[in-house]
């Protein structure tokens, strides 16, 4: 026994050793080799096989980029030229840093609402929606780079997946229920949440208070994507059909029929991105402490949506990730946009997953799309001008439809009622709270169901068998010894678990005729110190009744942890039995010393065969 701790210590103090080595040598050098971008190693194998299947999904994905950059715009109420700044200098820096090869960053549906609401909510503060915007880019950048550098991108495995499909569910219901306005030419509603929003659309359209021509535009746009997806999947739907609603625009002259266009958002322009600075004046510097929280919010749920998508490139085709990687091209990527005027963005699941599909081998692909949407920003500006906001509107209606995936919503609802409840609970607050809160409810409601669950051990009695094999019994007349009760611990023993771990041993405590408890605690894990003095408080319990509480199973960290708190000197070092390579035979030697203890003759043979480690 005094071996076993011996060596815990040792092993702690090596840990401890190797942990200040690295806090003191490693943090320079791990932010240093972190801010070398991988792409560099990529273009050091580079070869011409790569160079044609990265520059063919480049263009792919290029394609895809510009209907989805001037459709979010629509969405996040900002100028198109600053969304399209997005998918070229953020996708292009993001690209670099990044570790996944076909992770795609720029302008997203869920980024572009949750903008769309932080300005609403901002009304009344001077300045322009834009300059809210990049403030709240450089700050979402900062918070994303640091948690990459600090190696935290670890911490997104903690929330549930289910608060995603949640959270994109009802990200999907608000784009579709705030476009039908503009598909079918009905004013603007007096009020921004989901049901004053239903409720001017079901009015406008009963009182026939909407534009006939852009209706019939909308609808048949909605119709033409809704007819290329089922019959020509694999073609891109939403350019085709907004090239053709802008040549439409431009033959039958629309806007003179009432139709609005793009132009009318904000004339696209063929310009280059120009570096314009940090927007850290001292008006924005007045603003931080009320963007921090909505700010804070939307690059968590960059860095859940970035991680997740990752990983699921990377299972596809075989590639391994650094997530923590990911936050910092995503940081930088965001920061770059703040500093061009461009909006923040995030991971898109739609365009990664065609850079995959296209056959994207490096990160390059991006690179090659950034440069596709420049060059046809420059060349087609004037078309892109002309396109109907009605067909703009058909086209992210679709894009949220898209978000719904009736496969995942199901498992989330049937897997656990843990899971239903934070499906539901999360959706809800999405759908009729601001959007950033809805993200700390989701988080904080997974958080709290999931401590719920480790807090619970399990305590069940055993006894031994007529094959010398742990059972568990029914009833206390299977007990090898009356006057003895063999306890099963299994979980974490944290802080969270120490009280109905103690109500637990108590409960059988309350039986006078038991006089040795053994707690086998061969599956226990992360002991702490409220753990500690529950433990100490149940010796002080059952020694006040002349009772003994012996331990099987110790090892590893929870011997360590037994020693350092003095724990092992309370109860005894006699009666400690250390976990040995027979399964049973730490419990089977406490038996022995439990019978010693009531003065009965052991009734139970120790056989050494070897076998699995346990105790």
């Amino acid at each position: 026994m005094k071996r076993l701790f011996q060596a815990a210590q040792m092993d702690e103090l090596g840990d401890l050793t190797e942990l200040a080595e690295r806090r003191i040598n490693g943090i320079g050098g791990q932010v240093r080799s972190n801010l070398i971008p991988p792409l560099w190693k990529e273009i050091s194998t580079y070869s011409r096989t790569k160079l044609r299947a990265d520059v063919v999904a480049g263009a792919t994905v290029a394609v895809i980029t510009i209907p989805q950059a001037i459709g979010f715009a629509l969405v996040a109420g900002l100028p198109i030229q600053a969304v399209l700044a997005t998918a070229v200098v953020g996708a292009l820096v993001a690209a670099c840093y990044s570790s996944s090869h076909h992770l795609v960053f720029g302008p997203t549906n869920t980024i572009s609402i949750i903008l769309a609401g932080a300005v609403l909510s901002l009304a009344d503060v001077p300045l322009t929606p834009l300059e809210k915007v990049l403030l709240l880019g450089c700050l979402i950048g900062l918070f994303q780079l640091a948690a990459g550098v600090t190696k935290t991108g670890q911490l997104t495995q903690f929330i549930s997946r289910t608060v995603i499909i949640a959270y994109t569910t009802a990200v999907g219901v608000l784009i579709a229920v705030g476009q039908i306005g503009n598909l079918l030419g009905i004013e603007r509603a007096p009020s921004v949440s989901l049901p004053g929003t239903i409720r001017h659309l079901v009015s406008s359209f009963v009182t026939l208070r909407f534009d006939l021509i852009t209706a019939v535009t909308g609808l048949v746009c909605l119709g033409l994507l809704w007819g290329l997806r089922r019959w020509r999947p694999h073609w891109p739907d939403g350019l085709i059909v907004l090239a053709l609603a802008s040549g439409a625009a431009a033959v039958f002259h629309l806007d003179t029929l009432g139709v609005r266009l793009v132009r009318d958002l904000g004339e696209i322009s063929g310009a280059m991105p120009i570096f314009i600075g940090f927007p850290l004046n001292a008006e924005g510097l007045q603003l931080v402490p009320r963007i921090t929280s909505a700010a804070f919010a939307i690059a968590l749920l960059g860095m859940l949506e970035a991680v997740s998508i990752a990983k699921g490139l990377a299972a596809r085709s075989g590639q391994r990730i650094d997530a923590n990687q990911e936050l910092i091209g995503m940081g930088l990527g965001n920061l770059a946009a703040s500093a061009f005027g461009a909006m923040p963005g995030s991971a898109s699941f739609l365009r990664s997953a065609a850079n995959l599909q296209s056959g994207g081998r490096t990160q390059l692909a991006t690179v090659f799309s950034c440069f596709g949407v420049l060059g046809a920003v420059l060349v087609i500006s004037p078309l892109l001008n002309l396109i109907p906001i009605a067909a703009l509107a058909a086209y992210l209606i679709n894009i949220a439809i898209r978000l719904f995936n009736p496969e995942q919503i199901l498992i989330a609802r049937r897997a656990t009622r843990s899971d239903a409840a934070v499906f539901w609970v999360t959706l809800i607050a999405a759908l009729f709270l601001q959007l950033d809160t809805a993200i700390y409810v989701g988080v904080g409601i997974s958080l709290i169901l999931f401590l719920n669950k480790a807090s619970t051990p399990t305590l069940q009695e055993h006894a031994f068998d007529d094959k010398g094999q742990l059972t568990q019994i029914a009833t206390p007349a299977d007990r090898n010894s009356p006057q003895v009760s063999i306890v099963h611990v299994e979980g974490d023993l944290f802080f969270g678990a120490a009280d109905i771990f103690q109500d637990g041993i108590r409960k059988l405590a309350v039986d006078p005729n038991i006089r040795v408890f053994i707690l086998r605690m061969k599956n226990a894990r992360h002991l702490d110190a409220t753990t500690i003095i529950a433990l100490g408080q149940l010796v002080d319990f059952l020694k006040a009744d002349g009772r003994h509480l012996l331990i099987s199973g110790v090892h590893g960290d929870v011997a360590a942890v037994l020693k350092r708190s003095g724990l092992v000197t309370k109860i005894g070092v006699e009666n400690m039995f250390p976990a040995e390579e027979n399964a049973t035979l730490a419990t089977k030697k406490a038996l022995q010393r439990a019978q010693a203890l009531i003065g009965t003759k052991p009734e139970l043979r120790i056989y050494y065969q070897q076998v699995a480690q346990g105790g």
